[in-house]
């Protein structure tokens, strides 16, 4: 257990991003704030401060219950913070959302048939 920890070690060590400058590169653009303020990746974070960290389409609301600087095993990660509720369930409200709207978009069927292929050509070739 450490006393001092930067926040992309910490955020590095609670398994939030999978490298340090990944966690590095997130808190300089801005997508990791402490206590409500954006902050740089060498901000010490303490036991208590709240966490807003926003990975693509998530975003995690955590308190930091202890400090670590060194990457362990996911369960004990799990152990360095804990998730708000109010957190938890917007996250899982956004991706059902998510996943409502991706049964109603089809993407393609899969490989373009014999004939379908011979009108692409023709297409490409049209000069």
């Amino acid at each position: 257990m450490e006393d001092k920890v930067r926040i992309d070690k910490w955020l590095w060590a609670a398994r939030f991003f999978k490298t340090r400058s990944l966690a590095s590169e997130a808190v300089n653009g801005g997508h990791v704030h402490i206590n409500g303020e954006r902050v740089k990746p060498s901000k010490i974070v303490k036991v208590g401060d709240q966490l807003t960290i926003r990975k693509s389409q998530l975003q995690f609301v955590v308190l930091v219950l202890s400090l670590s600087g060194k990457r362990g095993p996911a369960v004990k990660a799990r152990t360095l913070y804990e998730e708000t509720a109010e957190s938890v369930a917007t996250r899982e409200k956004a991706q059902l959302e998510r996943k409502i709207l991706g049964a109603t978009i089809r993407g393609p069927r899969g490989k373009p048939d014999k004939r379908e292929r011979r009108k692409i050509r023709e297409f490409i070739r049209k000069d």
